[in-house]
């Protein structure tokens, strides 16, 4: 959500911002700008829309510079207008700022300005920001980086809410000054230049090298160096870090769609999740990065599972396959409402936090919320980098590698591969026999494999979505397991087709549901041949019988599906552990090819970010 890029060195700076901010495209955004600095002043370019408008606008007026900012804008505060647009600029217009977050008592922090004198332009909260920044440098009278720095701090030290912010003055120009709090900001190391930006994937082909800020940092740059500090005034002590992936991880390579790319990658995402992860001589998991004991696992007595939309659906899936296999209770709960619950959770309470970024604000709060009182909790994040890894008690890295595509794909099946091995080492410790835990590890280091099999059905279900790509709404259904990835695979549809979507349990169709039943409304049933399959088949029957369409997921060598279903996919035959995996994947398939189909932004869904770093 929101993207920041900031740079200073030797090079013109407008090629370097513009290709971050096209690699933070996937984040979601709708409008975009620059600022420069030169020998001339500042000079600020806006766009609404894409980055190629502001490219645009920036080739009919250039501007010329080693030292800039730039942002591409999610709208909070105010429409989605120029005006609205970052950068801003402070009353005396040589001080702009770009912002990420929200702050929150940004009308109080207006009026107070407002009766000093100050105008504002825009309707957004970070002008405030500026302004109020701006009025601290102003006061001081120096024109020195120390002036620039104090300023920010003096700033921040009035602010409630969330930043990742980047500032520059025209009276300081070989200063770049960075801080934030709850909003990713990192420092791209180089050599005679530095950089700024609020994911890595912006910088990595300029930089392999990167400190990634906490919170109630700030940071000063030049070209020749840089110093943190703290919000309170003290040095801040830092490591800086090797980047795992080059900028040709984030190139879409022969695929037209990232998020096609990412689909075909399960196989070996899932092959990373599981590797090094499991052991036949114990015949159970190793999870080393929990930070936990068998003997203190073995005194859990209940989990809580959190995270927000697709980190929610792996989560459900994540309870069953615990509940099942190691007989604990699970909760789930939203990230987003578990830091406003008064939850009752008992002193043998195991909580995981799950996001794909490891910055989801919502997840963030409730990982901070559940710490608070006193619970030991872990995470479950793609970014090892990122503020959740850093600040959970432990946890289990997805090394699915970076994902651009806004639609989770490649992230939700780790998690899922991850809830598994979860599962199993906590059966283990609990009930499952050394047999039993062999037999799991067999078909576990099977499952890559099988995701590839299921890959080969793409032009199968790429059909089937061509047939029904312009219906208006769509149903579906699963039972246990696979009632969240019936949720999921909704979610999917509607993240990228804009198509009205809704997942049920198979059971609740008799319930209300059956009277969404049309015949232009089809439904979608995740059927495979398990201990609830004669249910889902007597659903099925239910729906046709009211002329509904059918698409049916079902197994392998399985003819019962057919004979009732418009058409059937049939995934490889697997144990019902293991069945979601399998399931979703020619769903998120489904999905793609209805949203091509349909001429949609695949990778770029409107309204929507990649990262939702603000509540």
């Amino acid at each position: 959500m929101c993207g920041i890029v900031g740079y200073i060195g030797r090079a013109e700076a407008v090629p370097i911002l513009l290709d971050g901010l096209r690699r933070l495209e996937y984040r979601g955004y709708d409008s975009a700008g620059v600022a420069i600095l030169n020998g001339e002043g500042l000079a600020v370019r806006k766009a609404v829309g894409r980055i190629a408008n502001l490219a645009q606008v920036i080739s009919e007026n250039p501007a010329g510079g080693s030292l800039g900012i730039s942002h591409t804008r999610w709208a909070t505060h105010g429409a989605v207008t120029s005006e609205n647009a970052h950068p801003h600029t402070d009353k005396s217009g040589r001080l702009v700022l770009v912002h990420n977050g929200v702050i929150e008592n940004h009308q109080t922090l207006r009026t107070g300005l407002e009766e000093k004198g100050h105008i504002f332009h825009s309707q957004t909260d970070t002008e405030v920001l500026a302004h109020l920044i701006g009025a601290a440098f102003d006061r001081r009278g120096e024109k020195t980086q120390a002036a620039l720095v104090e300023s920010v701090r003096e700033a921040l030290r009035q602010v409630i809410g969330t930043y990742g912010i980047a500032v520059i003055h025209a009276a300081v120009p070989g200063v770049l000054v960075g801080a934030r709090r709850g909003s990713p900001l990192i420092l791209g190391v180089g050599k005679g230049e530095h950089f700024l930006a609020s994911d890595v994937s912006a910088v990595v082909a300029h930089t392999r090298e990167a400190v990634y800020l906490n919170d109630y940092e700030i940071v000063a740059l030049r070209a020749d160096g840089f110093e943190i500090s703290t919000l309170a005034g003290s040095d801040a002590s830092f490591e800086v870090s090797k980047v795992e992936f080059t900028a040709g991880d984030v190139d879409k390579g022969q695929y037209a769609h990232y998020m096609l790319k990412e689909i075909h990658e399960q196989p070996d995402t899932v092959r990373d999740a599981l590797r090094g992860r499991l052991s036949a001589e114990e015949a159970t998991a190793k999870l080393g990065g929990l930070d936990m004991t068998n003997a203190e696992l073995r005194e859990v007595e209940r989990i809580v599972l959190s995270g927000c939309g697709t980190a929610f659906h792996s989560a459900m899936v994540g309870e069953y396959l615990i509940e099942t296999l190691a007989h604990l209770p699970v909760e789930c709960e939203f990230a987003s409402e578990l830091r406003y619950r008064n939850l009752p959770m008992t002193r043998d309470t195991l909580v995981f936090v799950i996001s794909q970024s490891g910055e989801t604000a919502d997840t963030l709060a409730a990982l901070r919320e559940s710490q608070r009182k006193g619970h030991r909790t872990l995470g479950i994040c793609n970014n090892v980098a990122s503020t959740i890894a850093r600040e959970s008690d432990g946890g289990v890295y997805m090394h699915a590698g970076p994902e651009i595509g806004v639609a989770a794909t490649k992230s939700f099946t780790s998690q899922l591969t991850i809830m598994t091995l979860l599962a199993l080492l906590l059966g283990r410790i609990r009930h499952i026999s050394y047999a039993e835990g062999l037999e799991i590890i067999a078909h576990l280091e099977k499952l890559p494999d099988l995701v590839a099999r299921v890959l080969e059905l793409e032009s199968h279900v790429a059909a089937i979505a061509k047939k029904y790509a312009h219906s208006k709404n769509f149903l579906f259904m699963g039972r246990q397991a696979n009632y969240p990835i019936a949720l999921e695979a909704a979610l999917k549809l509607k993240e990228i087709s804009y198509i009205a979507a809704s997942g049920y349990p198979s059971a609740e169709l008799k319930h209300g549901v059956i009277a969404l039943i049309t015949e232009e409304t089809p439904s979608v049933f995740i059927a495979p041949r398990d201990a609830v399959f004669e249910k889902n088949l007597s659903n099925i029957e239910e729906v046709k019988a009211r002329k509904g369409p059918v698409i049916a997921v079902g197994t392998e060598g399985d003819t019962s599906l057919s004979r009732v279903a418009d058409d059937v996919i049939l995934i490889p035959q697997a144990p019902d552990y293991l069945t979601p995996i399998l399931a979703t994947i020619p769903l998120q398939l489904f999905a793609y090819y209805i949203a091509v189909e349909l001429g949609c932004d695949v990778d770029k869904p409107r309204n929507l970010a990649k990262s939702v770093t603000v509540e």
